[in-house]
């Protein structure tokens, strides 16, 4: 265990200080929805690993295609070579998306700088010279340079880095329609998060406005991202949230659950108009190329994974997640503390009054075996599929306990 001491004078962990603010539990093992601490502790893990881990931990198909592809070819440069777990997999999100053209990446945040890097070159290829971006109030894109330029600019961490970061035009769902009327000869893009706005508050909307974003970046020829990294792959119910909608985005990324939480990578899934507009211009190519782009070992995985979510009873497995959080996690409603309780899918979440309680909250569930990690007034679990009834049972009791005692 001496991992432990470098840890607490070397790693700098997310969202933390070094030396951390807070007490890093330190992970010996992981199973299905168990962790295991070094100290034998066993946590039932509530977040999926933030939202990645859609089966479980250690999956025996997830396992075996990942041993498998290690002893053939664990990894190799994607410029000017291809390889047949990246073939298949960008055939299996073309299919899935209904977008037929797919940018392998790193990460999620990658995938949006990609998104938003190819919306410009679209608008340039057709004689556009604009790389401005209409994105929501409390939204969330992640974490690199462009991505907090499109993050909440008021409400979100990424205002530390201020004039640094791209300007770019905000508003609420209810003035979309009104800003893409004002800024559509002035935009490259439109981005969203579909039904459910993620880390930036875990706000649930009607997918009305996907349609109306749909419906006029069609008629203005702005292009429509539509971030599912953290609602795609069924954590709203449906395969994609913009399915609630019906609609088919121009430009989609894809993360987090793509490999079932074993490895990181993401993709940018885009219409065969804006890859031919782009190929077919001046420009000629799309202008990034990570060098672990198209990595055989995370392209098995994410082959497996998506092959173990379409052969299982997911949908109904979502469905039962939701109907316990919303029965359970609707009985705190009534503590004058909490703000909302709302539910999606396996999403579950407990809005509080005041900010000030997450390390408290924390702290309580993972002292009744539960691992939770509130940020600001979000008490929140987004859960894998596969999770046992009593396991979610077990889940909502620590949420419900942790906040009632703080009355």
């Amino acid at each position: 265990m001496n991992y432990i001491q470098a840890d607490k004078k070397h790693t700098w962990h997310p969202y933390n200080s070094l030396p951390s603010k807070e007490n890093i539990l330190a992970v010996k093992s992981s199973n299905a929805q168990t962790i295991t601490l070094e100290d034998g502790t066993k946590l039932t893990d509530a977040m999926s690993s933030w939202w990645s881990s859609i089966h479980g931990y250690n999956h025996p198909k997830l396992i075996e295609a990942l041993t498998k592809q290690a002893n053939i070819m664990p990894h190799m440069m994607f410029g000017g070579l291809t390889n047949s777990p990246a073939s298949l997999l960008c055939e299996k999100l073309a299919n899935l998306t209904k977008l037929p053209s797919v940018f392998l990446a790193d990460s999620g945040s990658v995938s949006v700088e990609v998104a938003l890097k190819t919306a410009i070159l679209y608008q340039k290829a057709k004689g556009k010279n604009v790389s401005k971006f209409i994105a929501l109030n409390n939204a969330y894109h992640g974490d690199t340079l462009a991505c907090m330029g499109v993050c909440d600019p008021i409400n979100s961490m990424h205002s530390l880095y201020g004039d640094y970061l791209p300007k770019n035009i905000f508003c609420d769902v209810a003035d979309l329609e009104k800003t893409i009327e004002k800024y559509k000869d002035t935009v490259a893009g439109v981005i969203l998060e579909p039904i459910v706005q993620g880390a930036g508050g875990m706000k649930i909307h009607n997918p009305e406005y996907l349609k109306i974003a749909r419906k006029l970046c069609t008629k203005y020829d702005i292009v429509l991202i539509v971030d599912e990294i953290a609602t795609g792959f069924g954590h709203t119910g449906l395969m994609w949230g913009c399915d609630h909608a019906n609609i088919v985005p121009d430009i989609m990324t894809v993360g987090k659950g793509l490999t079932g939480g074993f490895m990181s990578l993401a993709a940018m899934c885009t219409s065969k108009n804006i890859s031919d507009t782009i190929s077919s211009s001046n420009i000629g190519v799309i202008m990034h190329g990570p060098t672990f782009m198209g990595n055989a070992l995370a392209c098995s995985v994410a082959n497996a994974s998506i092959d173990l979510l379409l052969n299982s009873s997911w949908q109904s497995k979502v469905a039962n997640i939701n109907n316990i959080f919303e029965t359970e996690l609707e009985e705190l409603r009534s503590n004058t503390l909490v703000a909302d309780v709302r539910s999606i899918g396996a999403i579950g979440v407990v809005e509080l009054k005041s900010d000030k309680y997450a390390r408290t909250i924390q702290d309580a569930c993972v002292k009744n075996g539960v691992w939770i990690r509130p940020f600001g007034k979000l008490v929140y679990s987004i859960v894998s599929y596969n999770i046992s009834n009593d396991e979610l049972y077990k889940i909502t009791n620590a949420i419900k306990e942790a906040i009632n005692n703080l009355e």
